[in-house]
């Protein structure tokens, strides 16, 4: 009798659905538009088809429309940032982009999400091994001073625009991201960056403060180390107040020398994108990064 042929492991035959699903999903855009799905080569104004990544719902939209936070898919109310943040982990774990709906169970693979949207969460927490958690509430996870369980158990950590809400200094946020990992780990980053300059510090002394509110006007109150005392009231919140207070704007050059220091091996700026899922990133600032353990 012949030989049967060696079985495969679940990692090969999940890349083979991968590679498989990215061609029939590169196949279906180009079937819909007529192109190749670059952004260049297609008109302003015309209507893009694509399906999301995180509910599977088909739907379209222009570039103009596909910005950043704009919320994009008529089902689950994904935006690009949302889906960028599964492209990446399917692409970056498994080798090639993948709808999650589509995708086999894999709870061999740890991952972390810090506040992760729910629209992209309860997906990958299907999925995968994967556990969101919060400053202020259970599951906790303060990505500042973490517990020593966390230590080398992931495979993926996702951080979508939580780093510049953490409180200065923000050196031991990264330290700790990059100690969660595996060796070969990812993180899946995103935060607000400019390409210039140096990351600029809101509050660089904050030591002992607190917010109030008064008539609608939010004000922060700090005493540093030395003991001085500091009122801000020119603050900026992101969707609402509390742990959402906006502690800096990073640059890019920063961000990269953060990234080093934690002793993360490399930094992928990951702009590219992604049309059948419906992702793409029209300015160069803010978009995506992957840092690799």
């Amino acid at each position: 009798m012949p030989e049967s042929p060696p079985k495969r492991s679940p990692l090969a035959n999940a890349r083979i659905l991968a590679r498989r699903q990215a061609l029939r999903l590169r196949a279906w855009h180009r079937w819909r538009d007529g192109g190749p799905g670059d952004p260049a080569r297609i008109r302003p104004g015309t209507r893009i088809p694509f399906r999301c990544n995180l509910c599977g719902t088909a739907n379209a939209g222009t570039l103009a429309e596909l910005s950043r936070e704009a919320l994009t898919c008529a089902h689950c109310g994904s935006n690009v940032r949302f889906r960028a943040m599964a492209y990446l982990v399917t692409k970056e774990v498994l080798g090639a982009p993948l709808l999650l709906p589509g995708l086999p169970l894999r709870k061999d693979i740890a991952g972390v999400g810090l506040s992760d949207a729910m629209t992209y969460a309860a997906p990958l927490a299907e999925k995968f091994d994967y556990e969101n958690t919060f400053y202020h509430t259970d599951p906790h996870l303060d990505i500042a001073d973490i517990d020593a369980s966390r230590v080398g158990r992931y495979d993926f950590l996702v951080a979508s625009d939580v780093f510049e809400h953490v409180a200065p200094p923000v050196a031991p946020a990264f330290a700790n991201a990059r100690r969660m990992l595996k060796p070969g780990g990812k993180l899946v980053f995103t935060v607000p960056f400019t390409l210039d300059g140096e990351t600029k510090e809101h509050f660089p002394e904050l030591f002992d403060w607190s917010l109030t509110e008064d008539g609608g006007t939010w004000t922060l109150t700090n005493r540093t180390r030395e003991g001085k005392r500091e009122t801000f009231t020119d603050l900026v919140f992101h969707g609402g107040p509390g742990s959402t207070l906006e502690m800096r704007v990073f640059s890019l050059e920063s961000l990269m020398r953060e990234f080093a220091a934690a002793g993360f091996a490399r930094v992928r700026i990951a702009s590219e994108p992604y049309l059948p899922f419906g992702i793409h990133w029209p300015e160069p600032w803010s978009v995506p990064l992957v840092a690799y353990a």
